[in-house]
């Protein structure tokens, strides 16, 4: 965007020019945080709960930035500062309306990602099979929501061709927010499962904000979805390509050992190289690349697959300990999932499996019967001893019936686990995002 004007970049924004940059040109970066300005970036002042970072505007603008966009308000007090200064009422707004104004600048193909579980894996998984054939963006870790979207869309040099964009959901109608930023020519909807029913009650409304996805795709467009999901057939189009995966689906695993992946997909066949941290990133795998065909992709050869942190990690500790970290977040279907991991890795290995799970959030009414769920599938993947963490998690005890430990928090957890670990054992950690259990990873490795 270094070639827009600034009358450009606020008309984009759908914001007031109340000052242009005396240098010229448009912004070459964005960010949020007046902390961390980048040379010719263009600063925007989210308001929050507790501080307005307009409020910061000035010292942004005195550490190089470009220009400010914040609110009315905050724009008056940055006059005495050097660079542009843009006015909006809802800065996340206009910033979603720049990022959206970018993404119709860039040729580029946008593949859209969400999902109950493993949407980070899967982006991840699509950007690998599209690096060898297209110049392609990802979104980072976190960055899924109605601000991390757009700064990624934003970041996006002008020789992008695909665009692969995590899309994360906490209510209906983010989703439906989030598209209309991206404009995804491609929605994977990885699965449906029983994740923020605290706020929308049922698995069917979950499905549906999900599929809120699927309804922001243009005409001619790509949608992926799980074979043999009932949730989502209310929402299938007509005008869309509707493109299954899994078993009994249009892209279906033929075979995978010894880290090759056998993929058909209709009377095509593709042979993968690619090593994977957890089995049940084959159901990822099988996503990714009918994303990738439907972006004009042939997937091929080695696949060099990046796992985001704290995202099913492997990583070697003390006396032969395998730490599986998978502790960035937590719901039903991801636990049980990383259940079966941990069993089929510890057997591979020949040692003890530990289970240290956390508290899941953000479950309503199904929250004791899910933590208790969670017990019986660890006993039923003969998990050798399990430590929860958490009030929520303690509920995973009794259900178990073994060897367990239950704790408040993570710091009691890494207190008790040198205590617990034996040489040899694998030990997988899990919980909601909010239990912080980074804090054990960090003290056993």
């Amino acid at each position: 965007m270094k070639d827009w004007t600034a009358a450009r970049v606020a008309s984009a924004a759908g914001a007031e020019l109340l000052r242009p940059d005396r240098r010229g040109g448009g912004p070459r970066a964005f960010t949020i945080d007046s902390r961390n300005v980048p040379p010719g970036a263009l600063f925007v002042g989210i308001p929050g709960e507790r501080v307005d970072g307009g409020a910061f505007a000035v010292d942004a603008l005195a550490a190089g930035a470009w220009g400010v966009l914040v609110t009315p308000e905050r724009a008056a007090a940055a006059a005495s500062g050097e660079g542009a200064i843009l006015a909006a009422d809802d800065p996340i707004a206009a910033l979603g309306r720049l990022a959206r104004a970018w993404r119709r600048e860039l040729d580029a193909r946008v593949i859209g990602v969400t999902g109950s579980t493993g949407k980070t894996s899967t982006k991840d998984l699509v950007a690998g099979l599209l690096a060898g054939e297209k110049r392609t963006v990802k979104s980072r870790g976190n960055y899924n929501t109605e601000i991390g979207l757009p700064l990624e869309l934003l970041g996006a040099p002008p020789e992008t061709e695909a665009l692969v964009l995590e899309m994360g959901m906490r209510g209906a109608g983010q989703i439906a927010e989030l598209a209309s930023i991206a404009e995804p020519d491609v929605g994977v909807i990885v699965n449906v499962g029983p994740v923020h029913l605290e706020l929308l009650g049922t698995v069917e409304a979950v499905a549906a904000a999900k599929a809120e996805l699927i309804a922001a795709l243009p005409p001619g467009g790509t949608a992926i979805v799980p074979a043999g999901e009932p949730l989502l057939e209310p929402h299938r189009r007509d005008d869309v390509a509707w493109v299954t995966f899994g078993a009994g689906g249009d892209v279906e695993l033929e075979a995978y050992e010894l880290n090759r992946a056998v993929v058909r997909a209709g009377d095509e066949r593709f042979v993968l190289d690619i090593e994977l941290p957890q089995r049940h990133q084959l159901e990822n795998l099988l996503a990714a690349v009918a994303a990738a065909r439907a972006v004009g992709v042939t997937p091929r050869g080695h696949v060099r697959f990046e796992a985001s942190a704290h995202r099913g990690e492997r990583i070697e500790a003390a006396d032969g300990v395998l730490v599986i970290d998978d502790c960035y977040n937590a719901n039903p279907m991801s636990v049980a999932a990383g259940l079966d991991d941990l069993a089929h890795t510890a057997r591979a290995r020949g040692g003890r499996a530990v289970a240290v799970l956390g508290d899941m959030l953000e479950l309503g009414a199904a929250e004791r019967e899910a933590h208790a769920a969670a017990g019986r599938q660890a006993a039923e993947a003969d998990v050798d001893v399990l430590v929860t963490v958490g009030p929520l998690a303690a509920a995973m005890v009794d259900p178990f019936g073994g060897e367990s430990y239950a704790v408040a928090d993570a710091a009691e957890a890494a207190a008790l686990l040198p205590e617990v670990l034996q040489p040899g054992d694998t030990v997988l950690v899990k919980a909601s995002r909010g239990v912080g259990l980074e804090v054990l990873v960090e003290a056993l490795t």
